[in-house]
């Protein structure tokens, strides 16, 4: 018999995909799933914090101002899906220290100097994202960056 299942990482970059479906940005929906010896700790996704109008309600502040993708993630109501992933576990008492992270896109460097000081030492994700500076951080501490594809014929 052939197991016909995924693999545990097209797995996980696969829910990373449904849990984009929750984001409320307007420009990109990304999702991002904390996992550590093959259980899910925490997820996230792109969207206003708790109890603040969603973009969607309001309107894009980055497109209202033209900001280009990659650039002054300051100008934005959102927070990142890496960022709410990690805020989650935070909330909740989940250690994530020695985890990885399936996410839909590339990290930025604002994320990638997260997911660095919480100890992720590994990152799979389907997407790129135009950042080089956060390619820069993440080689220089070592960690593990590895492009899947929501695709499973594309992983083999």
């Amino acid at each position: 018999m052939i197991d016909s299942r995924p693999s545990w990482d097209e797995y996980f970059v696969k829910i990373t995909k449904q849990v984009s479906e929750r984001s409320t940005c307007l420009r990109r929906k990304v999702g991002a799933i904390l996992v550590r010896d093959k259980r899910i700790l925490a997820t996230g996704y792109n969207g206003a914090p708790s109890g603040i109008k969603h973009c969607y309600e309001v309107g894009c502040l980055r497109e209202a101002q033209g900001v280009a993708s990659g650039e002054r993630h300051e100008l934005c109501r959102g927070l990142h899906a890496e960022q709410n992933a990690l805020i989650q576990a935070a909330l909740y008492g989940v250690a994530v220290k020695g985890a990885s992270i399936y996410c839909t896109h590339q990290p930025c460097a604002l994320c990638a100097k997260m997911l660095i000081n919480a100890g992720i030492v590994e990152i799979f994700y389907a997407e790129g994202y135009p950042d080089p500076l956060a390619q820069d951080l993440l080689n220089e501490a070592g960690i593990k960056l590895k492009k899947l594809s929501l695709d499973s014929s594309e992983n083999t």
